[in-house]
């Protein structure tokens, strides 16, 4: 479909797939809601676009990558790659840091900063719907059963001691945080996975999450109280 108001994505990605594949496309646009009509019904298809090679029909964009041999997510398939795009992300920004202040990468302020910059960054997830994470934090968090209103203020929480680690500022206020929360965080994911042994999605991404509550929920929480012991220990 390639009309004034709108442009298919996906016969965009169909082309240029068919074109990575070595193949010389022959592209027929549709122009209007009439021919995209007329075009479904003459060939019994719902949707558009639709990939032909060698006359016989093929389908849309996911039969497409399946004709390919692509792997297609299925919906709401459990996946950890949100979560390590976010924590390689926070390693490579925390190696820049160091870089940027003390010429070097691979220092302790690094691991300190990659700790806290991951923290900011699994805040950032939860607060672009805070409705959606503090709902699917309900089915395991153990204090958030008990007082709801918990499941709204940890994505706040979490982020303001990132902050303040990175800025190594104000500890006596990100140290008990990142303690308090690293802590319920941690005992109610242990709970719900290995004693409980419940099949659950993990809210550390965010509401809209498929990532499965496991060792990586525990790994965030551990973390965190992690580096609240190492920032004590460091006062002391």
């Amino acid at each position: 479909m390639v009309m004034k108001d709108h442009i298919c994505p996906y016969g965009l990605k169909s082309k240029d797939l068919l074109e990575r594949e070595g193949f010389t496309v022959k592209d027929h646009p549709l122009k209007t809601k009439a021919e995209t009509e007329a075009f479904k019904k003459k060939h019994g298809v719902g949707t558009t676009p639709q990939t032909f090679i060698g006359g016989k029909r093929i389908g849309g964009y996911e039969d497409l990558l399946k004709h390919f041999g692509r792997d297609v997510p299925k919906e709401g398939e459990t996946t950890y790659q949100p979560v390590v795009m976010l924590f390689g992300m926070a390693a490579l920004m925390a190696l820049a840091a160091s870089w940027a202040a003390n010429g070097k990468l691979l220092t302790v302020q690094a691991a300190e900063w990659f700790i806290a910059i991951a923290m900011c960054l699994l805040s950032l997830q939860k607060l672009r719907d805070v409705e959606s994470f503090a709902t699917m934090f309900l089915n395991y968090d153990l204090l958030a059963r008990k007082w709801v209103r918990y499941g709204y203020v940890y994505p706040f929480a979490e982020g303001l001691a990132g902050v303040l680690m990175i800025a190594g500022a104000l500890t006596w206020i990100s140290v008990p945080v990142a303690a308090f929360i690293g802590t319920v965080g941690a005992v109610s994911v242990f709970k719900a996975v290995y004693i409980d042994k419940r099949e659950l999605k993990c809210a550390c991404v965010g509401g809209d999450s498929n990532v499965p509550l496991g060792f990586i929920s525990l790994t965030e929480n551990l973390m965190m109280l992690g580096m609240a012991v190492w920032m004590t220990a460091k006062m002391l």
